[in-house]
């Protein structure tokens, strides 16, 4: 048995109206709770924000939804259904990855449409050995999922299970570029199949092996697109939550937390007192304990991820060699994931994500019109560049961006603005992110499964942390399931370790 919340618990409040908040709040309305979620905002997504500049509707967090089904869960628990109230397109091909030879390729999540775009990229022996990456990837997912994805953990003894020896078995804690390498040979396609160990805050080199299960939400499970938007999801949520019955303070900081020994008795916000029984919070983590005036310890100080600079633009053209979704890898690599985790550079040698959400939803952007996002991974505050550098950094590295765009093959991108956003590290700080960065704590063994912060914290008998820096992790998939653990705790239901195979399943893994 997991630990849970202590006494009464009737009403909750959670504090953040972001995807892990609203995940939380509407388990919790499933299990009987009363709920009230306040938000800071003016209205519900948090990083998965919404902002509308000159008839553009940008995504200001998030823009690949994978694992819809996770968020279904939560509509599942007050009744609801998430394909109800958002429309989810399939995105075809998932992904299209460019490279500096001038090389293409389209990722497919069909097995067959893959194989025969692997066939036509690099050859047949390469197709094979894809297969072969597939079903690993196929297996891997199954037993982390199972036991350490979605599962709350009270200490390290929770990883001593039969799942932890079939771990082992499939190389899970190898390192993730070496085990991709034995089914890949061709450099490019290790790259797709790697590059997500970026978004963990660890080079793929240097990853464990496990967190290929990132590359199978991607390249096997399907990436999907929310008619309207990424922000299209955490307005359904919050939509869910107040038809079930949860009441939605927009608008509303929290200011500190009322306590009687080592219970939480209220919220307090710049707009009144919010009694409560327990509470879930969602801020980032120095946020989070600041308000309970407590932190746990740890032998080091955490490590955080790479930030980004995202360069959000309205234009008055696009470019046919777009996808929804553009990998753009430069020449370098393993420089690359120096630059960003270690000497704390800008990219020499950029890999970018660019997002065209107007390719899949028109209604985004005037008519005629189309949007871009351009995500440049760069090092968090940390090791590179502070906030206050970026003043003076940030119109220089926005101009540098297109003319690397410019280089790639975007002409005239620079003359076809009409509208645009630069965020950078010292956006996201200023949002109270830790090192300046949306990806919160690195996901090192140190910092991974039971040695992740927790989402209970000594000192505090009914207050539970949810979001990215807490479990299971970073990412849009494991930020819904953290909101579904952290009601866990509270209300005792699903979210604890899972049974072990049975004798058939076994023979699957």
């Amino acid at each position: 048995m997991t630990r849970t919340v202590p006494g009464r618990t009737d009403h909750v409040v959670v504090v953040g109206a972001g995807l892990a908040g609203l995940s939380a709040a509407l388990h919790l309305l499933g299990a009987g709770r009363r709920v009230t979620v306040v938000e800071r905002d003016a209205g519900p997504g948090g990083r998965a924000g919404r902002m509308e500049l000159d008839g553009f509707r940008i995504d200001t967090g998030p823009t690949v939804l994978t694992m819809p089904d996770l968020a279904d869960e939560a509509f599942a628990a007050v009744g609801d259904c998430l394909r109800e109230r958002v429309e989810l397109v399939p995105l075809h091909p998932a992904y299209r990855a460019r490279f500096a030879d001038g090389s293409g390729l389209d990722v497919h999540t069909g097995a067959d449409a893959m194989a025969a775009e692997v066939e036509r990229f690099a050859g047949a022996r390469e197709a094979a050995g894809y297969l072969r990456l597939r079903g690993w990837l196929e297996r891997l997912h199954r037993v982390q999922m199972r036991r350490f994805i979605d599962a709350n953990f009270d200490s390290p003894l929770g990883l001593l299970n039969a799942d932890l020896a079939r771990l082992a078995a499939l190389g899970g804690f190898g390192r993730l570029d070496a085990r991709i390498g034995r089914f890949l040979r061709d450099e490019r396609l290790r790259r797709v199949f790697s590059f997500q160990a970026l978004y963990a805050g660890v080079p793929p080199a240097r990853a464990l092996a496990a967190y290929a299960v990132i590359a199978y939400m991607d390249t096997v499970a399907g990436v999907y697109f929310p008619r309207g938007g990424m922000h299209a999801l955490p307005r359904a949520m919050a939509d869910a939550a107040a038809d079930a019955g949860a009441e939605l303070r927009f608008g509303q900081e929290v200011s500190r937390l009322e306590r009687s020994g080592d219970r939480i008795t209220a919220v307090v916000t710049d707009q009144g007192r919010v009694p409560c029984d327990a509470v879930v919070l969602t801020p980032d983590l120095p946020v989070a304990y600041a308000l309970l005036g407590r932190r746990p310890r740890r032998p080091v100080r955490l490590r955080h991820s790479p930030s980004a600079v995202v360069l959000h633009l309205g234009t008055d053209r696009t470019w046919p060699r777009l996808a929804h979704h553009t990998l753009d890898f430069g020449a370098a690599w393993r420089t690359t994931f120096d630059e960003l985790t270690r000497t704390g550079r800008l990219m020499s040698d950029p890999s970018l994500l660019i997002t065209r959400p107007t390719a899949t939803d028109p209604s985004l952007a005037p008519p005629g019109r189309h949007l871009h996002y351009v995500l440049a991974p760069c090092p968090n505050t940390d090791i590179g560049p502070g906030a206050a550098a970026w003043t003076d950094l940030a119109p220089r590295y926005r101009d540098a961006l297109l003319r690397e765009l410019e280089r790639r093959g975007l002409d005239g991108i620079g003359s076809a603005i009409e509208a645009e956003c630069l965020v950078t590290p010292a956006t996201w700080r200023a949002r109270g992110h830790a090192a300046g960065t949306p990806f919160s704590a690195a996901h090192t063994f140190a910092q991974t499964g039971p040695f992740r912060p927790r989402n209970l914290v000594r000192g505090t008998e009914n207050a539970v942390l949810a979001g990215c820096g807490t479990t299971p992790g970073v990412g849009v998939p494991t930020v819904l399931l953290s909101g579904k653990l952290a009601a866990a705790r509270i209300t005792g239901g699903p979210g604890r370790p899972r049974l072990p195979l049975t004798s058939a399943q076994e023979a699957s893994v």
